[in-house]
């Protein structure tokens, strides 16, 4: 990429932009990522079910919301459930909010975990639906804006899979069922993230909740998840970011930077300043707006807590403004994406001021 050396005379495309911040260095302006799925149902005046059942809608909706807040990548993620709808669960639908996932589809695990086998893509209704949008937003966006895609890890689905409880207890008493789970999981995994870069997706969100020492002690993450991500990271074909879907993050960040991964989605629970300092030049931070307070914040509000996280986090590059969580929730109003994309456009030009 062949820009001016003075990036503040120059406006960069989206992809420029995040980019040069992934590259640990200064863009013209901060980049920010609105992570928005149920938001294109209200976008085009749809039901959400409806909504996620047509990739076409997807993709102008995401089109729609990028020129409206004039943030930098576009989304092409509907939801978790849909991969475990590919290996033949159930989604939840509602009207205000994300769908989940039915029961869970692993109940017996000692009989069905050696009988399972990876879903095939192609032969995933959902996931095609998913695939096109993936491929819409690629010709549309024509290289200047990011596209991202997601993939649930293989550590983290099985709470999806089997529920909680049951998989806490393979986790830390069944290590051979364990073991034999993640390899089927890392299969589709690997196949489904591909999938997406085949696509055309720029990168893959690799979504890890189960990682946090939020939901296990990071000596068991070191002995598990650190190495099926690790594993699976490898063998993905392009550039991806870990997020923990705002667990806490800063106790494991240096084992994050070992797999391979190039950024990490932040807890908005812990110190920005400390760590960007923790994964300065090894890992872009992503975050860490509380998606959960968006839904009561004034515009007042949101003008606060974008400057406090770009003073905090911004100088030198490395850094991605948005949401904790990944996704914003759906009663987060329209008036406070105006007002985080008001914040940005006017106080994330660099250098900054503090």
């Amino acid at each position: 990429m062949n820009l001016p050396a003075d990036t503040r005379q120059y406006t960069m495309t989206p992809m420029e932009r995040v980019l040069t911040a992934m590259d640990h260095k200064e863009p013209d302006r901060v980049p920010f990522f609105l992570l928005l799925t149920t938001h294109g149902a209200r976008e085009m005046k749809m039901s959400i079910r409806d909504y996620f059942s047509n990739g076409e809608t997807v993709a102008e909706a995401q089109l729609r919301m990028q020129a409206k807040y004039r943030h930098d990548c576009l989304f092409a993620f509907f939801h978790a459930p849909m991969e475990i709808a590919a290996w033949g669960g159930d989604i939840v639908y509602f009207d205000n909010g994300p769908p989940n996932s039915g029961k869970p589809f692993i109940d017996k695990p000692a009989i069905q975990i050696p009988r399972l086998k990876p879903p095939d893509i192609d032969s995933a209704a959902g996931l095609l639906e998913v695939l096109k949008t993936t491929r819409i937003l690629t010709e549309k966006a024509a290289g200047d804006i990011p596209v991202m895609g997601v993939v649930i890890s293989p550590f983290s689905l099985p709470v999806m899979q089997m529920g909680f409880s049951a998989y806490i207890e393979l986790l830390c008493r069944e290590p051979s069922l364990f073991w034999e789970l993640m390899e089927i999981n890392e299969a589709f995994c690997v196949d489904w993230a591909n999938a997406q870069i085949a696509e055309g997706a720029t990168a893959i969100c690799y979504f890890d909740p189960v990682a946090s020492p939020t939901i296990i002690p990071r000596s068991l993450y070191l002995e598990t998840g650190h190495i099926v991500a690790s594993r699976t990271i490898s063998r993905i074909n392009g550039p991806t970011a870990t997020h923990l879907a705002s667990g806490a993050t800063l106790q494991v960040a240096d084992d994050i930077a070992q797999t391979g991964t190039g950024g990490i989605g932040v807890s908005a629970a812990e110190d920005l300043g400390a760590l960007k300092r923790t994964c300065k030049g090894r890992l872009t931070v992503i975050g860490n707006l509380n998606g959960l307070e968006m839904v009561r914040w004034s515009r007042e509000d949101a003008l606060s807590a974008v400057r406090n996280a770009i003073a905090e986090a911004a100088s030198g590059g490395g850094f991605i403004l948005a949401d904790n969580h990944g996704d914003i929730p759906w009663q987060v109003p329209e008036t406070v994406l105006s007002a985080v994309s008001e914040a940005v456009h006017r106080h994330g030009s660099y250098p900054i001021q503090r």
